[in-house]
Protein backbone atom coordinates (compact mmCIF):
# COMPACT_ATOMS: atom_id res chain seq x y z
CA UNK A 1 0.00 0.00 0.00
CA UNK A 2 1.07 3.55 -0.91
CA UNK A 3 2.06 5.93 2.44
CA UNK A 4 -1.18 8.44 2.00
CA UNK A 5 -0.69 11.99 1.89
CA UNK A 6 -1.57 13.04 5.39
CA UNK A 7 -1.00 16.72 5.65
CA UNK A 8 2.48 17.61 7.24
CA UNK A 9 2.55 18.96 11.06
CA UNK A 10 4.39 22.23 10.21
CA UNK A 11 1.19 22.68 8.64
CA UNK A 12 -1.03 23.13 11.68
CA UNK A 13 2.04 23.43 14.09
CA UNK A 14 4.82 26.87 15.27
CA UNK A 15 7.03 24.41 17.01
CA UNK A 16 7.32 20.40 16.73
CA UNK A 17 7.03 20.60 20.40
CA UNK A 18 4.95 21.91 23.40
CA UNK A 19 6.14 25.69 22.95
CA UNK A 20 4.23 28.84 22.72
CA UNK A 21 4.93 31.85 21.74
CA UNK A 22 5.72 33.95 24.43
CA UNK A 23 7.60 30.76 26.21
CA UNK A 24 10.21 29.84 22.78
CA UNK A 25 10.82 34.46 23.37
CA UNK A 26 11.67 33.61 27.07
CA UNK A 27 14.26 30.77 26.10
CA UNK A 28 15.72 32.78 23.35
CA UNK A 29 16.08 35.79 25.85
CA UNK A 30 18.02 33.18 28.11
CA UNK A 31 20.71 32.53 25.68
CA UNK A 32 21.56 36.39 25.11
CA UNK A 33 23.76 38.12 24.03
CA UNK A 34 23.80 37.25 20.94
CA UNK A 35 25.19 39.61 18.86
CA UNK A 36 27.71 37.69 16.65
CA UNK A 37 27.30 34.75 17.79
CA UNK A 38 26.96 31.47 15.64
CA UNK A 39 23.82 29.58 16.59
CA UNK A 40 23.44 25.96 15.54
CA UNK A 41 20.23 23.96 16.29
CA UNK A 42 20.75 20.09 15.75
CA UNK A 43 17.73 18.37 15.21
CA UNK A 44 15.90 21.34 13.71
CA UNK A 45 13.13 20.07 12.11
CA UNK A 46 12.02 23.67 9.94
CA UNK A 47 13.67 25.54 12.29
CA UNK A 48 11.54 27.63 13.42
CA UNK A 49 12.69 28.33 16.57
CA UNK A 50 16.11 28.44 15.25
CA UNK A 51 15.26 31.45 12.97
CA UNK A 52 13.50 33.08 15.31
CA UNK A 53 16.50 33.61 17.28
CA UNK A 54 17.84 34.63 14.35
CA UNK A 55 15.06 37.11 13.87
CA UNK A 56 15.88 38.75 17.55
CA UNK A 57 19.60 39.58 16.79
CA UNK A 58 20.76 40.59 13.35
CA UNK A 59 23.93 39.92 13.29
CA UNK A 60 23.99 36.57 14.58
CA UNK A 61 24.10 33.16 11.84
CA UNK A 62 22.52 29.88 12.42
CA UNK A 63 22.99 26.32 11.19
CA UNK A 64 20.78 23.68 10.98
CA UNK A 65 20.79 20.28 10.28
CA UNK A 66 17.80 17.37 10.56
CA UNK A 67 17.59 13.90 8.74
CA UNK A 68 13.67 15.04 7.18
CA UNK A 69 14.18 16.37 3.66
CA UNK A 70 10.48 17.30 3.96
CA UNK A 71 11.29 19.79 6.78
CA UNK A 72 14.22 21.22 5.91
CA UNK A 73 12.62 22.41 2.49
CA UNK A 74 10.33 23.73 4.68
CA UNK A 75 12.72 25.45 7.22
CA UNK A 76 14.44 27.00 3.90
CA UNK A 77 11.12 28.65 2.07
CA UNK A 78 10.35 30.10 5.91
CA UNK A 79 14.21 31.63 5.92
CA UNK A 80 13.41 33.05 2.60
CA UNK A 81 10.43 34.58 3.04
CA UNK A 82 11.53 36.44 6.52
CA UNK A 83 14.76 37.76 4.50
CA UNK A 84 16.75 34.86 6.68
CA UNK A 85 18.13 32.84 4.14
CA UNK A 86 21.78 35.10 3.97
CA UNK A 87 22.06 34.29 7.91
CA UNK A 88 21.36 30.95 8.07
CA UNK A 89 22.60 27.42 6.57
CA UNK A 90 19.96 24.55 6.63
CA UNK A 91 20.82 21.52 5.44
CA UNK A 92 19.30 17.01 5.75
CA UNK A 93 21.46 15.13 7.21
CA UNK A 94 22.13 12.16 9.68
CA UNK A 95 23.62 13.29 13.01
CA UNK A 96 25.25 10.11 13.82
CA UNK A 97 27.39 10.87 10.39
CA UNK A 98 27.81 14.39 10.44
CA UNK A 99 31.26 15.33 11.60
CA UNK A 100 30.14 19.15 13.38
CA UNK A 101 30.88 22.46 12.93
CA UNK A 102 31.51 25.11 15.67
CA UNK A 103 28.79 26.65 18.17
CA UNK A 104 28.73 29.81 20.52
CA UNK A 105 24.99 28.68 21.08
CA UNK A 106 23.87 24.82 20.39
CA UNK A 107 19.61 24.30 20.26
CA UNK A 108 18.86 21.07 21.04
CA UNK A 109 15.14 20.30 21.74
CA UNK A 110 13.10 17.26 21.57
CA UNK A 111 16.62 15.36 19.49
CA UNK A 112 18.29 13.96 21.92
CA UNK A 113 17.99 10.84 19.72
CA UNK A 114 19.64 11.91 16.99
CA UNK A 115 23.29 11.23 18.19
CA UNK A 116 22.34 7.90 18.43
CA UNK A 117 21.81 4.91 21.03
CA UNK A 118 19.73 3.30 22.94
CA UNK A 119 16.35 5.40 24.25
CA UNK A 120 17.43 4.89 28.01
CA UNK A 121 21.62 6.30 26.87
CA UNK A 122 20.23 9.47 24.18
CA UNK A 123 20.20 12.38 27.20
CA UNK A 124 23.34 11.23 28.41
CA UNK A 125 24.77 10.84 24.66
CA UNK A 126 23.26 14.75 23.40
CA UNK A 127 24.94 16.32 26.29
CA UNK A 128 28.37 14.86 25.26
CA UNK A 129 27.79 15.64 22.10
CA UNK A 130 26.75 19.32 22.36
CA UNK A 131 29.73 19.81 24.66
CA UNK A 132 32.03 18.86 21.92
CA UNK A 133 30.73 21.26 20.00
CA UNK A 134 31.09 24.37 22.43
CA UNK A 135 33.76 26.30 23.88
CA UNK A 136 33.55 27.19 27.66
CA UNK A 137 30.70 30.13 28.00
CA UNK A 138 28.95 28.62 25.17
CA UNK A 139 25.55 28.15 25.66
CA UNK A 140 23.24 25.17 25.17
CA UNK A 141 19.22 25.22 24.87
CA UNK A 142 18.40 21.24 25.62
CA UNK A 143 14.64 20.23 25.46
CA UNK A 144 14.07 16.74 27.28
CA UNK A 145 11.24 14.65 28.65
CA UNK A 146 10.80 13.77 32.13
CA UNK A 147 8.43 12.00 34.36
CA UNK A 148 6.39 14.20 35.98
CA UNK A 149 4.78 10.95 38.25
CA UNK A 150 5.84 7.45 37.52
CA UNK A 151 3.62 6.12 34.84
CA UNK A 152 1.48 2.94 36.04
CA UNK A 153 1.94 -0.58 33.89
CA UNK A 154 -1.07 0.64 31.76
CA UNK A 155 -0.15 3.79 30.91
CA UNK A 156 2.87 2.36 29.90
CA UNK A 157 1.69 -0.42 27.79
CA UNK A 158 0.29 2.35 25.70
CA UNK A 159 3.24 4.35 25.54
CA UNK A 160 4.46 1.10 23.70
CA UNK A 161 8.21 2.44 22.83
CA UNK A 162 9.21 4.56 26.11
CA UNK A 163 10.71 2.33 28.60
CA UNK A 164 10.27 3.56 32.09
CA UNK A 165 14.77 4.14 32.61
CA UNK A 166 14.25 6.68 29.39
CA UNK A 167 13.28 9.18 31.76
CA UNK A 168 13.67 10.64 35.37
CA UNK A 169 12.67 13.55 37.57
CA UNK A 170 13.46 17.22 36.78
CA UNK A 171 16.46 17.31 38.96
CA UNK A 172 17.75 13.97 37.72
CA UNK A 173 18.22 15.59 33.96
CA UNK A 174 19.86 18.89 35.96
CA UNK A 175 21.83 16.63 37.59
CA UNK A 176 23.05 14.74 34.28
CA UNK A 177 23.73 18.03 32.34
CA UNK A 178 25.72 19.10 35.07
CA UNK A 179 28.16 16.16 35.20
CA UNK A 180 28.52 16.77 31.45
CA UNK A 181 30.08 20.05 32.15
CA UNK A 182 27.75 22.75 31.97
CA UNK A 183 25.94 25.07 34.81
CA UNK A 184 22.55 25.52 35.04
CA UNK A 185 21.30 29.12 33.90
CA UNK A 186 17.72 28.88 33.61
CA UNK A 187 15.03 26.26 33.68
CA UNK A 188 11.25 26.14 32.69
CA UNK A 189 8.83 23.60 31.55
CA UNK A 190 5.94 23.06 29.13
CA UNK A 191 2.39 23.83 30.73
CA UNK A 192 0.04 21.26 29.96
CA UNK A 193 -1.60 23.95 27.76
CA UNK A 194 1.18 23.76 25.66
CA UNK A 195 1.45 19.98 25.27
CA UNK A 196 -2.64 20.09 24.65
CA UNK A 197 -2.00 22.46 21.97
CA UNK A 198 0.58 20.86 20.14
CA UNK A 199 -0.74 17.43 20.62
CA UNK A 200 -4.14 18.74 19.15
CA UNK A 201 -2.44 20.43 16.46
CA UNK A 202 -0.37 17.11 15.21
CA UNK A 203 -3.74 15.35 15.02
CA UNK A 204 -5.64 17.81 13.16
CA UNK A 205 -4.40 16.77 9.87
CA UNK A 206 -5.10 13.20 10.48
CA UNK A 207 -8.61 14.14 11.59
CA UNK A 208 -8.98 16.97 8.46
CA UNK A 209 -7.73 14.08 5.79
CA UNK A 210 -10.70 11.71 7.35
CA UNK A 211 -13.20 14.31 6.85
CA UNK A 212 -12.08 14.89 3.30
CA UNK A 213 -11.20 11.22 2.44
CA UNK A 214 -13.72 9.27 3.76
CA UNK A 215 -14.29 6.83 0.90
CA UNK A 216 -10.03 6.37 0.33
CA UNK A 217 -8.79 2.66 0.32
CA UNK A 218 -6.29 4.11 2.96
CA UNK A 219 -8.57 5.66 5.56
CA UNK A 220 -8.41 2.81 7.64
CA UNK A 221 -4.99 3.02 8.03
CA UNK A 222 -5.05 6.21 8.92
CA UNK A 223 -7.78 6.41 11.26
CA UNK A 224 -5.64 3.47 12.86
CA UNK A 225 -2.82 5.98 13.21
CA UNK A 226 -4.80 8.91 14.61
CA UNK A 227 -6.48 6.68 16.97
CA UNK A 228 -2.86 5.20 18.25
CA UNK A 229 -1.80 8.73 18.85
CA UNK A 230 -4.79 9.73 20.54
CA UNK A 231 -4.50 6.75 23.10
CA UNK A 232 -0.82 7.46 23.81
CA UNK A 233 -2.20 11.36 24.70
CA UNK A 234 -5.04 10.69 26.51
CA UNK A 235 -4.05 7.33 27.72
CA UNK A 236 -0.45 7.55 28.37
CA UNK A 237 1.53 10.95 28.34
CA UNK A 238 -0.81 13.59 28.98
CA UNK A 239 -0.68 13.02 33.21
CA UNK A 240 2.61 11.33 33.45
CA UNK A 241 5.15 12.91 30.60
CA UNK A 242 6.42 16.19 30.98
CA UNK A 243 9.55 18.50 28.80
CA UNK A 244 11.53 20.54 30.41
CA UNK A 245 13.99 23.15 28.59
CA UNK A 246 17.31 23.93 30.10
CA UNK A 247 20.04 26.60 29.03
CA UNK A 248 23.01 25.24 30.35
CA UNK A 249 26.96 26.96 29.84
CA UNK A 250 29.57 25.31 29.06
CA UNK A 251 32.51 25.28 31.61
Amino acid sequence: MVTPEIPPLYRDSDFNGPLSDAHAARLIRTLGPLEGRRIVDVGCGWAEFLLRTLESEPTATGFGIDRNGDHVRHGRELAAARGLDDRVELVVGDVGEWAGTEADVVVNNGASHVWGGDPVTHTGNALAAASELLAPGGRLLFGEGFWLREPTPEELGVMRDIPLAQYGSVPDLVDLALSHGFRLRALSQATLEEWDDFESRHAQGWEDWLLENPDSPDAEEVRARADRHREFRVRGTRETLGFAYLTLIRV
